[in-house]
């Protein structure tokens, strides 16, 4: 009995971190449109006021717990900070990289390179976390993999402009992979809250001196700048709290592949208020991510 009551809770950990990565997809997917909206502002002010609006958001949120859940409002010991400093500039690279690609490539490319992170997630999930990974995951991991190759749409021709910014978004890739499978090894040592805030934190520190350097007002203030409010708050200090409260339910594999989505909904919302078309090869590529996702949850 006490087995089949802990399977049922392992399930029901299941089920909620599928729930709650599957709702961070829709608020990622807004994030490659107010990218471009605040592109009125260098990559390094747009990623480094977001982290910090990121992380005050999540530490707002958690003054809404209760008050006698101690371990959701435990500080970080000062000794602590050089492991945090060390995991904000992962996820510094990790943003900082992904917008920086935006400015340079598609959309289209930019998602879908960024997007081969189940492939770094799983290798060090497997190899850091002792994580096991059947063989039926692999393949679909790769089916979803090729679905994004074909929604890329790769033209014959790349631009050197176009190269460096799938180069920069590939960077991105592999430090989102460190990214996530950090957050999934600190689930039983930190709560949500204080390990999302204060990760967040310390990468806008980390990206405050080349904000400074490279800040410029635009000319249009108003739009790039609620751009980046919502980038704070939405895309990163709900949505990707709610993927780090995913990676403590559920395998860093599944997570992270549900959170592919974001391609398909982020060209869409791209195409919708941005112009940019999706070619028939990133529909067919939607289909085959949809259906490599659906494989490794079932």
């Amino acid at each position: 009995m006490p087995d089949d009551r802990g399977q049922a809770l392992s399930l029901r950990e299941k089920r909620v971190g599928i729930l709650y990565a599957s709702i961070a997809v829709v608020f990622f997917s807004t994030s490659p449109v107010f990218v471009r909206w605040a592109s009125g502002f260098s990559p390094f002010v747009v990623t480094c006021v977001r982290m910090l609006i990121g992380s005050a958001t999540v530490f707002l949120m958690s003054l809404f717990r209760a008050k006698d859940r101690t371990a959701e409002r435990r500080r970080i010991a000062l000794k602590e900070w050089p492991r945090f400093a060390v995991w904000g500039l992962v996820t510094a690279l990790h943003f900082g990289l992904y917008i920086a690609s935006l400015g340079l490539t598609t959309v289209a490319h930019s998602l879908a390179l960024v997007y081969t992170s189940p492939v770094w997630v799983s290798i060090l999930g497997w190899v850091v976390l002792k994580e096991p990974l059947p063989r039926r995951k692999w393949a679909a991991i790769g089916l979803t993999v090729a679905g994004m190759v074909i929604l890329s749409g790769f033209e014959a021709f790349w631009t050197a402009r176009m190269l460096l910014g799938d180069l920069l978004a590939l960077g991105s890739a592999i430090a989102f992979g460190v990214y996530s499978v950090v957050g999934r090894a600190q689930r039983s040592r930190y709560s949500l809250y204080a390990y999302a805030g204060t990760v967040y934190g310390a990468a806008g520190l980390w990206l405050f001196p080349a904000a400074v350097a490279t800040f410029r007002p635009p000319e249009q203030l108003v739009l790039p700048a609620l751009s980046v409010l919502m980038l704070g708050v939405f895309p990163l200090g709900i949505g990707h709290t709610l993927y780090n409260a995913a990676l403590r339910r559920a395998h860093s594999t599944l997570v992270n592949v549900i959170a592919t989505q974001e391609v398909t909904m982020g060209v869409l919302l791209s195409w919708w208020l941005l112009g940019e078309a999706p070619s028939a090869s990133s529909l067919l590529g939607a289909l085959f991510m949809l259906l490599g996702v659906v494989w490794v949850v079932v």
